[in-house]
């Protein structure tokens, strides 16, 4: 067969004189082959020994290792008052829970002997709107005080500003702890290697798992929420300040050395101020992130929004949830619209625009006395201090709560035959596969598996992984988890590869679309069960599709931005030779692509695993059930920390399965991998 143009590899080449004669290229045999022969081999044996040597643990039943994990809890709790490491920890606890208890007799709970907070309701909005007028701008200060105003009108005001509190604080820290880091990683190429592997090591690891030994290090509360928001939203600043700051100019760098610059005078003057943007861009990713996670911490008892909506989910109350949860999303709008337009202003005022200089000095003097004033009179009168209560947001949980009903009542045999459809034909299948199987077969399928895609090295990271989950007494419950794990990954990518496609092909349709992708991903993930558990109430079907619809926008920009990024000019001689647009997709586009498909499902089996706990409120199960067990029964403990140990291990292994799989790909250029070792984040951890 001739070379196409769709090749341009194979096209003949001009041979030059005394040239030596071209390498044959040598043949390789496509790894779907091994993998098939894996699989086909794997289901021949499953067939013989279906439902022995499983290793099934009852969902409260514990080992003796669990016990013991729960002995050392106790232990360290005992030892309370004289353990260093706990009272230091005591100390950082007590610090927080001050902190935060300070913030809220401020603005939000009576600071006796006064019956109001020393700030009232109206000079927290007043305040908040100031603040927006003078980062960014006056559109912003209105989006600002309407999102201030709907926390008291819905009447969450108490709760909404407890988790803006837990969040700022956090946030705080985070700049404190990580700007210095950034820097260390952004000018010191070795601090840079040892540090990005804990950041991975962060990023990978789902949420919940931070919590049970934050809760045992920091108590439960004020002091775990803020912790818990801390270290979950450090790595992003470090990540995104420090490439920001790697990636200034090496020839501005080598201009500063000429000038006589010392290093603090570089980094200061040069590096830092043109890394700027870059920085606030990391500080609005690690802001959304911290809110994701402060609303989580409610499992810990933390303040804020997160509560009502835990309460209401443990009840399967999707009226009641509704409120809450709508309120964290304008919450997160709110802060993202926020630091994003703050970042674009700091752009415009560094290159002389921004406006009229003095009329802007008029408004932000004027908005300054119209805020004392209204701090004034909230300190004065009562009424100007605590929120007035408002039946709105009980009539709107009331409404919603009516239309569920409404909704299962007439389409619930659809939603019931859709999740039966998708639950026989493709979950109970994997599951009976991966569960049932005798788990030395299964740990051999896997590991047969990892080594065909990702080579030796992806084979070891797996084998110690399987090894470790062996070890956790929760082998079923993690193959249940990694079912359910995986087919939710493979419906994110379907649906990535129909929208991604789509997308890149028609300009129109990606201006529609991506804005919708990015609100998703400012969403905290605890949000996305509510609508879900509403169509399909509670079962581990909800809780895939909850997984699915967090992790599919960023699958589908991955997708969308890989295939948009094919060469024009091999588009054009693929269709020089006629092809029709199907065969356009499938044998240019998808192809050339591959490298950023294998980067979305990297990222797709990430945002899904860590939705497994959250899942767990719903009825999924498996290891989702033991952590959240864990957290409700103090004799549970063990048990739950070793559900989170699995959980982790599950991560590290597919992460480092398909990392390996994207470095050895034949074909495949230097982007993939230079998206993979950069790793900026793409929308919270989530």
């Amino acid at each position: 067969m001739t070379a196409t143009a769709t090749d341009p590899e194979a096209a003949p080449r001009r041979v030059e004189p005394g040239a030596p004669p071209p390498v044959e290229a040598e043949a390789h045999l496509s790894r779907w082959i091994p993998a098939s022969a894996v699989v086909v081999a794997w289901i021949v044996v499953w067939s013989f020994t279906e439902g022995t040597d499983t290793l099934p643990l009852p969902g409260v039943a514990r080992t003796e290792l669990h016990d013991g994990f729960t002995e050392l809890q106790n232990w360290l709790l005992a030892g309370r008052d004289t353990n260093p490491v706990m009272q230091v920890t005591n100390a950082i606890a007590e610090f927080f829970r001050s902190w935060v208890d300070w913030l809220q007799r401020m603005v939000v709970k009576p600071n006796l002997p006064r019956p109001v907070p020393e700030i009232g309701w109206l000079g927290v909005v007043a305040l908040a709107t100031y603040v927006g007028l003078a980062i960014a701008s006056w559109r912003i200060a209105i989006l600002v005080c309407a999102s201030f105003l709907s926390f008291g009108v819905l009447g969450f005001w108490q709760d909404s500003l407890d988790l803006l509190i837990v969040t700022g604080i956090a946030v705080t820290m985070v700049v404190v702890i990580g700007m210095p880091l950034a820097v260390l990683i952004g000018t010191h190429a070795g601090a840079n290697r040892v540090v990005t592997v804990f950041l991975d090591l962060m990023q990978t690891m789902p949420t919940f798992v931070y919590l049970l030994p934050i809760v045992l290090f920091f108590g439960i509360g004020t002091s775990a929420a803020v912790v818990a928001t801390l270290i979950y939203a450090l790595p992003p600043l470090i990540r995104i300040a420090g490439f920001g700051i790697r990636e200034v100019p090496e020839t501005t760098i080598e201009a500063t050395d000429s000038a006589g610059q010392t290093y603090w005078q570089r980094l200061l003057k040069v590096q830092v101020p043109m890394a700027r943007k870059t920085i606030i861009v990391g500080l609005n990713q690690t802001t959304l992130a911290a809110l994701s996670m402060a609303t989580l911490a409610a499992f810990v008892d933390g303040p804020g929004l997160g509560q009502p909506v835990l309460d209401a989910l443990r009840i399967n109350d999707v009226g009641a949830a509704v409120v809450p949860g709508a309120l964290i999303v304008v919450m997160a709008v709110m802060l993202d619209r926020t630091t994003t337009a703050a970042s674009e202003r700091a752009e415009k005022v560094a290159r002389g625009g921004g406006g009229d200089p003095r009329v802007r000095r008029v408004l932000l003097l004027v908005g300054a006395a119209a805020t004392l004033v209204a701090v004034y009179l909230s300190r004065t009168y009562v009424t100007l201090a605590e929120f007035p209560t408002y039946g709105i947001g009980d009539r709107i949980g009331s409404a919603v709560g009516d239309g569920v009903d409404w909704f299962t009542d007439t389409f619930g045999e659809l939603t019931g035959a859709f999740k039966d459809a998708i639950t026989n034909a493709l979950l109970n299948p994997m599951q009976s596969l991966l569960a049932e199987s005798p788990w030395y077969v299964s740990f051999a399928a896997i590991s047969a598996l990892a080594f065909v895609f990702g080579g030796a090295r992806a084979l070891v990271s797996t084998l110690v992984c399987l090894a470790g989950i062996y070890y956790l007494d929760l082998w079923h419950d993690a193959m249940i988890t990694l079912t359910m794990t995986m087919v939710a990954t493979v419906l994110v990518m379907a649906l990535a590869l129909v929208f991604g496609v789509w997308m890149a092909r028609d300009r129109r349709v990606d201006l529609g679309i991506r804005p919708i992708l990015d609100a998703g991903q400012t969403i905290p993930p605890f949000v996305y069960l509510i609508p879900v558990l509403a169509l399909f109430g509670p079962s581990r079907f909800t809780a895939i599709v909850a997984a699915i619809v967090y992790a599919a926008p960023a699958a589908i920009k991955l997708v969308a931005d890989g295939v948009k990024g094919v060469s024009p000019t091999t588009i054009e001689a693929g269709r020089s030779t006629g092809q029709t647009t199907w065969q356009e997709i499938v044998k240019v586009q998808l192809p050339m692509a591959r490298g950023s498909l294998v980067l979305a499902t990297n990222q797709g089996l990430l945002y899904v695993l860590s939705m497994t706990v959250i899942g767990g409120l719903v009825g999924a199960g498996a290891l989702g059930f033991d952590v959240v067990y864990g957290f409700s029964r103090s004799e549970a403990w063990g048990k739950g920390l070793a559900a989170g140990l699995a959980i982790v291990l599950l991560g590290i292994m597919l992460d480092r399965i398909t990392r390996a799989a994207a470095d050895v790909r034949r074909d495949d250029g230097p982007g993939t991998r230079r998206a993979f070792h950069i790793r900026l984040p793409i929308g919270p951890p989530h």
